[in-house]
């Protein structure tokens, strides 16, 4: 695990911050004793509803859009 001062760390944020981002813990230190660590930050569980895995995917559109694909997703997205 790589340690970071809290001098560093503020030197470098944005540097630290992408190794975090990237999968790695970073231990930050104050007069060499560890303060915190930072890590990357775990997605929000996403429920997927009781027919995930079971069932055919379907197509979002049951018809086509004959030429007008824009105007259909403006519709889905509320925007008429």
């Amino acid at each position: 695990m790589k340690r970071v001062s809290v001098k560093d760390l503020k030197e470098n944020l944005s540097a630290v911050l992408a190794e975090a981002e990237s999968g790695n813990s970073i231990v930050v230190t104050r007069h060499n004793a560890p303060v915190a660590v930072l890590g990357p930050a775990r997605p929000q569980a996403v429920h997927g509803g009781h027919v995930v895995g079971r069932t055919r995917l379907r197509p979002a559109l049951r018809g086509g859009t004959k030429g007008r694909a824009l105007a259909v997703l403006m519709e889905d997205r509320g925007n008429r």
